[in-house]
């Protein structure tokens, strides 16, 4: 069943005041300091009208057909209309779900440009555009205005002078990140005043920069700060979506964050960063929006033009074609659909001044509908002179058919190499027979990553992210316990590939909680040693715990949000983060522009690959069985320096180690033993031994 209806525009809303023509270009509400010029796209739209809210958003005031159409795009100017004026959308067409169309005008839609958000929203099944329950399900029409429960979009200004602020511009292979959530890092601080907590002004504060200051870390990678919406199902629960990957609008930033204006409380908190060498990197959702699937609710992209935003079975349009698993896949292949998103990209570096962006799901970005590395999405971002400049990092997969693409994205993006994280996982779980894999990954990758001209940099090497457990979870759970979630323990992943070491969860064995901390030791080393570019989750340093929750998304309280009460206990390891950066800091072969290459024609080494002899691997060392055990030297870089031996003993026994012969090289000085959690003032001579303890890294710094 199909509705091709047109709602007559209510005669006492309708406005006296006169509204012009004005201009296709640029999308969205844009004030010119006399008026404002309103533009929407909609390709098979018959009618757009123009809504205007009172400063409560409760009460429309006007409801005006924008007059002009342009190239599919609705648009009128109004001379009166200033930042601040509440608005939004009804678009008329054809409800007609089995062609891919969802247009109903009862129901008032947000501008897909919106910079800020007003108003408040609650769930009511009037979002929905067909009648919830009815046997038609969303073949059927429901005719309820929406409008009271909605948001608002808000015409705003953002020009803004930036004054003295400097963007750090650090190079790739000078990058640490640090991957935090607004709320989480913050809320349970208690060196930052309690009104600033939870919020962008808290990432600012004096105790959270001198934090990120002391870790060494060059980038903090927030969770997305877009406007996003808690889903129905969630709040029905008494819970949120706390990690915010449910997108509402991709210009606005989320209110729930700000204390005042968000725009201005966001800029500033950049701002402040800045001037603490600090970037910031956003994580951006451009894979799907907050409308779900055909049964979902109807706030914008769905109601502006669902055929064109949104990826369709093209045998069944009704329904959706899912990659991201949340009901729909926004269609970047639509050109429309694209220029929002590069839109979009382009307001953040220049109104909020952002360093660059990670990218959820980012295989769905360049689908058309197969994987294409050379999409019209990574064509328009290599050339765009504004967003060629910043940091692009891909989360390689979505749940698509050829969804996995890890080494597939373009020269000049980096990806979360998880080859990384499943091989050091496993090692230090305690799996033998990855000393290959091992080796790989420590040396960035190049299976993955070296062609098309790529460096190591492409690889983001990460033990522990935002999904999945923490550090601390990842040694003290075999299993997750997501059970707080409401879904009965099945979401997120039973493939973690963890350890409890003997007891799940909480324990007061002290061998136990020492091969914890070890390992967490271990695996924190590891990433500073690897060629790369590493990223620490935060609260990672100071031991926080999720209680073995490996899918947090819901949990905004204690679980979700990091436990800073182990800060100065034996379970802070910021001090020996800090110390990881500035050894990878010291040693410029950590962080190569080139890849890392064994024996060369004159005979030298750019990476040794030795036996617990010192001597040079063979062919059979390499096929060991259940071999645990890796060390290899890394040479100077060209310029000079110190050669580095590295050493990671996965095994339950101690392994002796004889000093290797090396040119120009006398001793080995000892400059981290995660068996001793510090760096060893000893030194490991030429022919000499050294007991590398079990399940432990050491690292040597060559000396004359």
């Amino acid at each position: 069943m199909s509705f091709h209806r047109l709602l007559p525009s209510i005669s006492f809303l309708k406005s006296d005041r006169r509204i012009a023509a004005g201009s296709p270009h640029p999308l969205g509400a844009t004030w010119d300091g006399r008026g404002t010029n309103f533009a929407l796209f909609s390709s098979t739209a018959q009618k757009v009208e123009l809504c205007l809210f009172d400063p409560t958003g409760r009460s429309e005031t006007d409801r005006i057909a924008l007059p002009e159409r342009t190239e599919d795009v609705w648009h009128g100017y109004l001379p009166y209309a200033q930042p601040g004026q509440l608005y939004g959308y009804r678009v008329h067409g054809p409800y007609a779900p089995d062609a891919g169309h969802r247009f109903n005008p009862h129901k008032l839609l947000i501008d897909p440009y919106s910079k800020r958000l007003g108003g408040q929203f609650s769930w009511n099944d009037a979002h929905f555009g067909y009648r919830t329950g009815a046997k038609q399900a969303d073949l059927s029409f429901d005719r309820r205005d929406n409008a009271r429960f909605m948001f608002k979009s808000v015409v705003v200004d953002v020009a803004h002078t930036w004054s003295r602020e400097r963007r750090p511009a650090t190079a790739w292979e000078d990058t640490i990140i640090y991957e935090a959530h607004v709320k989480g890092l913050t809320q349970q601080r208690t060196d930052i005043p309690a009104e600033a907590r939870g919020m962008f002004r808290g990432l600012s504060e004096p105790g959270t920069i001198n934090h990120l200051r002391k870790l060494g870390v060059s980038a903090i990678e927030l969770l997305p700060i877009h406007a996003f919406l808690d889903d129905r199902y969630l709040v029905d629960r008494g819970l949120r979506n706390y990690w915010g990957y449910n997108t509402l609008s991709f210009f606005a930033p989320e209110a729930r964050y700000a204390s005042g204006n968000t725009i201005n409380d966001f800029r500033s908190t950049v701002a402040a960063l800045h001037d603490a060498g600090i970037e910031v990197i956003l994580d951006v959702v451009y894979n799907h929006t907050a409308e779900g699937n055909q049964m979902g609710p109807t706030l914008c992209y769905r109601g502006v033009d669902n055929a064109s935003y949104y990826w369709l079975l093209p045998d069944q349009p009704r329904y959706y074609d899912d990659f991201t698993g949340t009901g729909n896949s926004l269609k970047l292949a639509h050109p429309r659909v694209l220029q929002m998103v590069m839109d979009s990209l382009r307001l953040w570096v220049e109104a909020f001044h952002v360093d660059g962006f990670r990218f959820d799901l980012a295989t769905t970005l360049g689908r058309g509908p197969v994987f294409d590395s050379n999409a019209p999405f990574f064509a328009a971002v290599r050339q765009d002179p504004v967003l060629c400049n910043v940091k692009l990092i891909a989360e390689p997969w979505d749940i698509g058919t050829g969804g996995y693409q890890v080494g597939g994205f373009p020269t000049g993006w980096s990806e979360w190499n998880d080859f990384y994280r499943k091989s050091v996982r496993r090692f230090w779980r305690g799996d033998g027979n990855l000393i290959g894999d091992l080796a790989h990954c420590m040396t960035g990758s190049s299976a993955q990553f070296q062609h098309n001209g790529r460096g190591p940099r492409s690889s983001i090497n990460h033990v522990t992210v935002h999904d999945g457990f923490t550090l601390n979870d990842l040694v003290s759970y075999a299993h997750k316990h997501n059970e707080a979630n409401g879904e009965a323990n099945n979401d997120g992943s039973d493939d973690n590939l963890s350890t409890n070491c003997g007891v799940e969860g909480a324990t007061n064995d002290a061998e136990i909680i020492s091969l914890r901390r070890r390992l967490r030791r271990n695996q924190l080393t590891c990433l500073f040693l690897a060629q790369g570019v590493p990223l620490l989750l935060a609260g990672d340093e100071a031991g926080n715990s999720q209680g073995g929750n490996s899918n947090a998304y819901c949990q905004d309280n204690e679980t979700g949000w990091v436990d800073w009460s182990r800060l100065g206990s034996e379970d802070d390891l910021s001090d020996f983060a800090g110390e990881l950066t500035r050894l990878w800091q010291r040693f410029p072969q950590l962080k190569p522009h080139h890849w890392a290459v064994g024996k060369k024609p004159d005979g030298s080494y750019d990476v040794k690959w030795l036996t617990p002899k010192g001597e040079e691997m063979g062919e059979a060392d390499w096929n060991f069985p259940d071999s645990r055990f890796l060390a290899y030297i890394l040479n100077a870089a060209a310029d000079g320096g110190e050669p580095l031996l590295i050493v990671l003993n996965g095994a339950d026994e101690t392994v002796d180690l004889t000093g290797p012969e090396w040119p120009a090289v006398g001793r080995w000085q000892c400059v981290v033993d995660t068996a001793n959690g510090q760096s060893n003032s000893a030194a490991l001579e030429l022919g000499g031994h050294w007991a590398a303890q079990p399940r432990s890294v050491l690292a040597f710094a060559g000396a004359p």
